[in-house]
């Protein structure tokens, strides 16, 4: 075998073992381009969010002082009334007083119901800030997200919940907590009189939408004016 033989054969011996470290330089790049982010817990972690929560406890205290104080009156009576309903319903006579039994229970039921919506007319201020703010941080999301994953290389982002197993993974949660926070750093508490989430404008502009298109189809076009007869009139 020649000398220049012999050269070939150890360069075509070594090319396998040279490709290895650049494959396993691949792997470990398209593993980091992959990453895995709680949006949820990016937002709530989101100083924003986290003032606001501080921020709602004194704005709207009247409110939630008020709720508590109404829920626990509410569930004193509501147990009283299951206490007895119980009561009456293991005495000797339970059988022959059944119309009476139905009727406690289902002043039970209506009594729920309509301290449920009471307690939601209360609480309603508070939930509509709680709302206004989700709704701020919810418009920045999609952009953080964009600004982090660019930052950070990564072309494809997982739900943790998403994933079976994960050792040594790349999180990003962190990452897209610092964008809301740049984003936005404050967000308004009190929405404007009037606000409604976006859920309900959409479900709105929806039904507004549906009852125009079917108003001009079930609208019946009236009815032409009767035209003059066109014979003669006898003469006298």
């Amino acid at each position: 075998m020649t000398k220049s033989m012999k050269l070939a054969l150890a360069a075509a011996l070594a090319a396998p073992l040279m490709s290895v470290p650049i494959a396993a330089e691949a792997q470990a790049a398209t593993a980091q381009s992959i990453a895995i982010a709680d949006l949820d817990e990016a937002v709530a972690n989101s100083n924003a969010n986290k003032v606001a929560l501080s921020q709602r406890q004194v704005t709207y205290k009247a409110q939630i002082d008020q709720y508590q104080a109404r829920a626990a009156a509410l569930q004193n009576q509501i147990n009283t009334m299951i206490a007895k309903l119980q009561a009456d319903s293991q005495a000797p006579n339970a059988r022959t007083n059944q119309a009476a039994l139905e009727q406690q229970a289902n002043a039970v039921k209506a009594l729920q119901a309509s301290g449920q919506q009471e307690l939601n007319t209360i609480v309603r201020p508070v939930a509509l800030s709680e709302a206004y703010v989700n709704e701020q941080l919810g418009d920045k999301l999609d952009q953080a997200v964009t600004n982090a994953m660019t930052k950070n290389k990564v072309t494809i982002l997982l739900n943790p919940q998403a994933v079976l197993a994960r050792q040594n993974a790349n999180v990003l949660t962190q990452a897209i907590t610092n964008e809301i926070n740049a984003l936005i750093p404050n967000a308004t508490l009190v929405p404007p009189a009037g606000w409604e989430p976006r859920q309900i404008r959409e479900a709105r502009a929806a039904q507004a939408q549906q009852q125009g298109q079917v108003a001009p189809a079930a609208a019946v076009p009236a009815p032409a004016a009767p035209r003059p007869a066109t014979g003669s009139v006898p003469r006298n």
